[in-house]
């Protein structure tokens, strides 16, 4: 997985996603797309590898033969075909920046603590496995029950009201 972060990432791409591009978008957690990007991991076809975690991180998010599939022929690839595969979460016509913003703005929105809790949470699963996922995922569950930002959003629930998490 390389390096934990505690904050998302959220892409936008279009035109040419190549090689690295597509090694980057794979290092994040959410990406849009515009219909038309081409994509194509093409280092096969120059006498390399992926260096920059495609080897692992596709098949994490596209399967096994999907990745096998691209990864060893080099063939570029539709905006639709990489979010059949799961490599990217939603297409848009035109520009992709405005719905990757509007994604990002409405994860801002959500408790911090609670953000950070689900990406430690991810990330303990694929880096340890399942049998230590499941046992963190009640003590951490219970002590972000105990913060303030739990009781806000308890509050903004029966109070029919967005919430204003302070990250405590």
């Amino acid at each position: 997985m390389g390096r934990e972060r505690t904050k998302p990432i959220v892409f936008a791409v279009k035109g040419y996603c190549l090689t690295i591009g597509i090694e980057t978008m794979l290092a994040g957690d959410i990406t849009v797309a515009a219909k038309d990007t081409k994509f194509g991991q093409i280092e096969i076809k120059r006498g390399f590898i992926p260096f920059g975690g495609a080897t692992f991180r596709m098949y994490q998010h596209a399967g096994w033969g999907n990745a096998m599939r691209y990864l060893l022929t080099g063939d570029y690839f539709s905006g639709e075909e990489a979010y059949r595969i799961g490599l990217v979460q939603e297409l848009v016509e035109g520009d992709p920046f405005d719905k990757a913003f509007e994604i990002a703005e409405r994860i801002t929105k959500q408790a911090p603590l609670a953000v950070q809790a689900t990406i430690k949470a991810m990330y303990q699963y694929v880096k340890e496995g399942e049998k230590v996922a499941k046992e963190s995922l009640l003590p951490d569950a219970i002590e972000l029950m105990q913060t303030e930002d739990a009781e806000e959003g308890l509050n903004a629930f029966l109070e029919r009201r967005e919430a204003n998490f302070m990250g405590k």
